[in-house]
């Protein structure tokens, strides 16, 4: 597990490359507990997938408490990230992925499961897996659904005005002057604008922090709400999809940038 404090010592790509690799090591112990539980019917305590699950979840909280870290010093890094791939920068909301897209997740990988288990031909029996959502799970993932567009449209709509305030009155009437003075060669004087400038930029990255931060907790507090809906052994299977996506998709990535 990487310590904490470690994005103090160094720059979040780097934090970043070892949290991939970590997450690669946790979607194996997953796969190997899912198999196991799979293949012998009479486990019934559920333990160890508890404990498994919050690893998991774990690894996911600390990549976000390493990622507001890193934009405390550099939040603009956080939206250009040179970490990521082309295919995965254009997916991003908010630098980082769209929360609803983990209920999406959810009913995709509950679709296939639930094919997989009627091509079983063991449809009266439950395999314990995202095939078996109940009728009162569905009703709170789509409550769930409800409340994450919700709030999700709300984080938006503040980019969108913050975005849109990058041509407020300030920003249009210090381009201007300056734009004036560089006409002039006045460069004394272009320096002296300086300050105003970086101070109206500062409050700017202020804002996009603030947002950024919204936009991260929104995506932790939505994968945890859908973890907390699923069985222990659902939970597994959920986050063995998560994790093999955010992998793969990192890995086709490089391959087409390489390319």
């Amino acid at each position: 597990m990487i310590e904490h404090g470690s994005t103090q010592r160094q720059p979040f790509h780097m934090f970043f490359d070892c949290w991939l690799g970590e997450l690669s090591t946790t979607l194996e112990q997953l796969v190997s507990a899912a198999n196991h539980h799979k293949d012998d019917d009479d486990i019934e305590d559920d333990s160890d997938l508890y404990l498994l699950n919050g690893k998991a979840v774990g690894h996911y909280e600390e990549y976000y408490k390493a990622k507001s870290d890193g934009a405390k010093g550099d939040v603009l890094s956080m939206f250009t990230p040179t970490r990521l791939t082309k295919l995965k920068d254009a997916f991003l909301w908010i630098a980082g992925w769209r929360p609803t897209m983990a209920i999406h997740l959810l009913y995709s990988k509950s679709g296939i499961q639930f094919k997989a288990n009627l091509s079983d031909q063991i449809p009266l029996f439950s395999c314990g897996d995202l095939g078996d959502l109940t009728s009162n799970q569905m009703f709170r993932i789509d409550e769930l659904q409800k409340k994450t567009i919700r709030e999700e449209r709300a984080v938006t709509e503040k980019m969108a005005t913050l975005q849109e305030s990058s041509a407020d009155t300030d920003m249009v009437d210090l381009s201007n002057v300056v734009s004036e003075m560089i006409r002039k060669k006045n460069v004394d004087g272009g320096r002296d604008f300086d300050e105003r400038v970086e101070k109206v930029i500062e409050e700017k990255k202020d804002e996009l922090e603030k947002v950024l931060h919204m936009a991260d907790v929104l995506r932790m507090e939505t994968l945890k709400s859908v973890v907390e809906i699923l069985t222990p052994l659902q939970a597994v299977y959920f986050l063995i999809a998560a994790a093999e996506l955010h992998l793969r998709l990192h890995e086709w990535g490089q391959k087409m940038d390489a390319a």
